[in-house]
């Protein structure tokens, strides 16, 4: 069943930036219908892009299009969502859309009081390659939420990637440093064995090409292959042989720490950002 085919609900984008423009896109490409889709930006060249790149309605007021929407869809800058908000509030609490918040590390009791209070809110963090039709996404729906309502919030962010429910919001941040920041964690180790190959004798153009479809192909194995990537490892690891002893000189510069630390040091700038951008 397409997306467009379930509801007829109007979908409303607070911000016509890349995130919000992705999504648009790819519930157009599921069947929705241009016409439900809206966008509002201030920049007059952000609502020219999008309207250019997705045909659909844009505003220059966030008022007016949180007027026209039944699923408001909050995709600004962490530090610009109080202002919205609070700009938006009477209107929402005239209008009770289902809220879905994009902004990444603010709370949702922190958007529910800038909005007035007592709203169904959905909590999502997508990652960059959203952008692309292959995000990876957590969220987190408020107690207001009806399975109605979760089952549409999935659907617009499922139109860009897969998606997961979370049990808890403490839960987001975890989300955030593994798949939202994540994409950086894999292109770093792109980086620098490609930096390794070209180090060795590769000339760059083949390094390159050898380390991005090694990646691609060891991404594709464990999602196709069926079995857990410490099982994949094992069986692409013969005993005595070379990727054996480079697998040993990864463990023996703690790469699991290595991880395990970026994914702490991630998650405790979530609540920093958290706390400054919720005050």
């Amino acid at each position: 069943m397409h997306i467009g085919t379930m509801t007829p609900h109007t979908i409303g984008f607070i911000g016509a930036g890349n995130m919000a423009r992705s999504l648009a896109g790819g519930l157009l490409n599921n069947g929705w219908s241009a016409d439900r889709l809206l966008l509002s930006d201030p920049d007059a060249n952000q609502r020219r892009g999008a309207e250019q790149a997705l045909g659909i309605k844009t505003f220059p007021a966030n008022v007016a299009l949180a007027a026209a929407a039944d699923v408001l869809v909050l995709a600004v800058k962490p530090q610009a969502l109080k202002t919205v908000a609070e700009e938006i509030a009477a209107t929402v609490q005239k209008k009770r859309p289902l809220v879905v918040s994009v902004a990444a590390g603010i709370r949702i009791t922190d958007i529910e009081r800038w909005l007035g209070g007592n709203l169904p809110i959905v909590r999502v963090m997508p990652n960059t390659a959203a952008l692309i039709g292959s995000g990876a996404t957590g969220l987190f729906a408020n107690t207001s939420v009806t399975e109605a309502q979760r089952d549409e919030a999935e659907s617009i962010l499922r139109a860009v990637g897969v998606t997961v429910w979370v049990k808890s919001e403490a839960l987001i941040d975890t989300v955030t440093a593994i798949s939202g920041s994540g994409p950086a964690y894999f292109l770093l180790v792109m980086e620098v064995l490609e930096k390794a190959a070209i180090k060795h004798g590769l000339d760059p153009k083949t390094a390159r090409l050898l380390t991005l479809e090694t990646a691609y192909g060891a991404a594709k194995m464990a999602l196709e292959g069926g079995e857990e990537p410490a099982q994949l490892r094992q069986r692409v690891t013969s005993p005595g042989g070379t990727t054996e002893k480079a697998v040993q000189a990864l463990e023996a510069g703690k790469i699991e720490r290595i991880f395990d630390d970026a994914v702490i040091a991630a998650m405790q700038r979530a609540r920093e950002l958290a706390d400054l951008f919720g005050k």
